[in-house]
């Protein structure tokens, strides 16, 4: 019998000396990002510029929190300190399923199951929420440009379509397109920053969001919330430490470039609107315009062309996080796929393009799935604030926001035993100690977004939203726990895979020889 080579040859060395088995399907092509690439690819799912119009003016208006800067820095220090022990572990594991992988390796393979289902919940529900206000603004647009009327969930499906073929490229042209979006973004964010305080509003240039008496109010726990969600895209970098030739450089590189240049650039970003409005005026006018108030700003400074272009990459901006964010699902689902989470054709790339083709279509279908549901559900206009378009992006994006700071909750906590368990506290002990802090750190604050979800998406505080929702997560997790329990009585072999990524291929060759 004939076999082919490329897809059951017993054993190749992939670049960067990762040894897989049964050829290059069943594990994600190396080589392919640098520091420039990967970083794009990591920052593209931020959405600096969805941030800055959208989730700034949204913490400034409905939690009254000035000191939203500040916020940012604080945020910043929490993030750093997660980051040291989270990337300490990427070099010791280099595994598309990052979060999962790491808590595999720290508190076992059930736990990491449980890590898996919640990663793939909250990744899918982040990516799919960004297409209700993606259809929204894109609609928004044409009626205003174009003077075309169309509803918001064409634009929505087409944007599914594209970010799905877009997925079966090679990750290295993803970040190209990535890379441009997101360059053009801060550019033009930048210029708004500059704009503001060489014209600043009554006040001057005042600090007086830096003051700490800013943080105070019943507002704070619920502000963290949004702020978090800002960051959420560092935490990538490992997913795609396999497709680097030196993930154990790379890796931690790009994740603090991310953590510190986000922190600072919304840092300052958000500084720069309390300058233009005044710190006094900051919530007043972002309650009057609301999303709008960026733009408002950018009016009168820049003029009414700037103010166009920065519609319209206010859109790619969208558009260049829904990539990202499919790519991080589709890696995941490749990672679960490989290691007996999924169904193995889940665990295979695309020949030619050596993409994880299987999970990038999951992906899609899912998304399509979804906003088809709720454009059938939507029969208030698109303004409406109960309008099942703005729920689809204020639902979903707090579902995945909570489950991502539940992982790194959790990974903080892993990366503490897993270098316990290996004798290596002490020479690791600092990183146990920031690494624990963290951990603290992001518990209060998956606490106050529990207890504050009803305000997060604007339901009633009698809402049955307030725990439905939050418990999709915890679903998640139930459910994940369960496959993982019964996969330890029922395959201990695949129990015993969860977590090892392309440490698996060894296993498979050393029970084959």
């Amino acid at each position: 019998m004939t076999t082919d080579s490329s897809s059951t040859s017993t054993s190749t060395t992939a670049a960067g000396g990762i040894s897989t088995f049964k050829g290059q399907e069943r594990a994600l092509r190396a080589d392919r990002l640098g520091t420039g690439g990967l970083l794009l690819s990591v920052l593209a799912a931020t959405a600096p510029l969805m941030v800055v119009a959208g989730v700034m003016p949204t913490t400034f208006a409905v939690m009254g929190i000035v000191g939203q800067p500040l916020l940012f820095v604080v945020l910043g220090v929490v993030l750093i300190l997660f980051s040291i022990g989270y990337a300490e572990m990427s070099r010791h594991v280099h595994n598309a399923g990052a979060f999962y992988a790491y808590i595999s390796r720290g508190l076992g393979g059930t736990a990491g199951a449980g890590a898996a289902l919640v990663a793939l919940v909250a990744y899918n529900a982040l990516q799919i929420g960004i297409y209700g206000i993606f259809g929204f603004e894109v609609s928004g647009l044409l009626a205003t440009y174009a003077e075309v009327e169309i509803a918001w969930w064409i634009p929505a499906l087409v944007a599914a379509l594209a970010v799905g073929l877009l997925g079966w490229l090679k990750i290295d042209v993803n970040a190209r397109v990535l890379g441009v979006l997101l360059v053009i973004e801060v550019l033009l964010v930048v210029i708004f920053d500059v704009a503001a305080l060489a014209d600043p509003g009554k006040e001057g240039l005042s600090l007086h969001a830096f003051n700490p008496d800013t943080l105070t109010g019943a507002g704070v726990g619920t502000a963290l919330c949004f702020c978090i969600a800002a960051f959420l895209g560092f935490e990538q970098a490992p997913v795609y430490a396999e497709e680097t030739s030196r993930p154990h450089l790379l890796v931690p590189r790009v994740m603090f470039l991310a953590v510190g240049g986000v922190a600072v650039f919304f840092a300052l970003s958000s500084w720069a609107l309390t300058v233009a409005t005044g710190p006094a005026a900051v919530v007043g006018t972002a309650q009057k315009q609301s999303a709008g108030l960026l733009f408002f700003l950018t009016e009168s400074r820049l003029g009414g062309t700037f103010t166009d272009v920065l519609h319209v990459l206010f859109v790619t901006g969208m558009f260049a996080a829904l990539l990202s964010f499919h790519n991080v699902v589709a890696r995941y689902a490749f990672a679960m796929g490989r290691e007996g989470l999924l169904p193995a054709a889940f665990g295979r790339t695309s020949g030619t393009s050596g993409a994880p083709g299987t999970g990038s279509l999951l992906q899609t279908v899912v998304a399509v799935v979804v906003v088809a549901a709720f454009a059938i559900a939507d029969d208030k206009p698109a303004g409406d604030p109960t309008a099942p378009v703005l729920h689809l992006f204020t639902w979903f994006g707090n579902i995945g926001a909570l489950g991502v700071i539940v992982l790194m909750a959790a990974a903080s906590v892993s990366v503490v035993v897993f270098f316990v368990r290996r004798g290596a506290a002490g020479a690791q002990a600092w990183r146990l100690v920031t690494s624990a802090l963290a951990a603290l750190a992001l518990l209060v604050i998956a606490g106050y977004t529990v207890k504050d979800f009803e305000v997060l998406v604007g339901a009633g505080p009698n809402s049955s939203l307030s725990w439905v929702l939050p418990g999709i997560i915890g679903l998640a997790l139930a459910a994940g726990l369960v496959l993982g329990l019964v996969l330890r009585a029922r395959a201990p072999e695949k129990h015993a895979r969860i977590g090892l990524g392309n440490e698996a291929f060894q296993l498979d060759k050393a029970a084959s020889s």
